[in-house]
């Protein structure tokens, strides 16, 4: 792996279910995460994915690469455009460096609408299995 090498894309479905577990799980009890009535009384067309699942989603997309010995080290994003149900988002990742077992990539999650999340996430990178052997 080295800088410059793209992460193969990762296609989540933006389902209903995972939108209000999501905020569930995070402790994010906002209307406009699980009523859609109400969402839609704020101006939004229906109910939309918290910062923090998008945030677990680019980690999990990370670890999914690395594998589960990989350590986040730091996970800044921003977002962009709702992710709403029966949507798509595809995460993609391009390595922007690697030092010292450290890695920094770029990340994009696009919907259907447009970018949902931009950010960099850092990360340490398992001890190879037979390094310095």
């Amino acid at each position: 792996m080295r800088a410059g090498d793209e992460l193969p894309p990762l296609e989540i479905p933006v389902t209903r279910t995972l939108i209000v577990a999501g905020a569930i799980a995070s402790r994010d009890y906002q209307d406009v995460h699980h009523d859609a009535a109400l969402a839609q009384e704020k101006g939004s067309p229906d109910i939309f994915m918290n910062i923090l699942t998008t945030n677990g989603l680019v980690g999990r997309y990370i670890t999914d690469h690395f594998g589960p010995s990989a350590v986040l080290r730091k996970v800044a994003i921003r977002l962009g455009a709702p992710n709403y149900p029966g949507d798509t988002m595809v995460l993609t990742g391009k390595v922007a460096s690697i030092e010292g077992g450290i890695a920094r990539v770029e990340v994009v999650g696009a919907n259907g609408i447009g970018r949902h999340v931009t950010g960099t996430v850092t990360v340490q990178l398992p001890a190879m299995e037979g390094a310095g052997a």
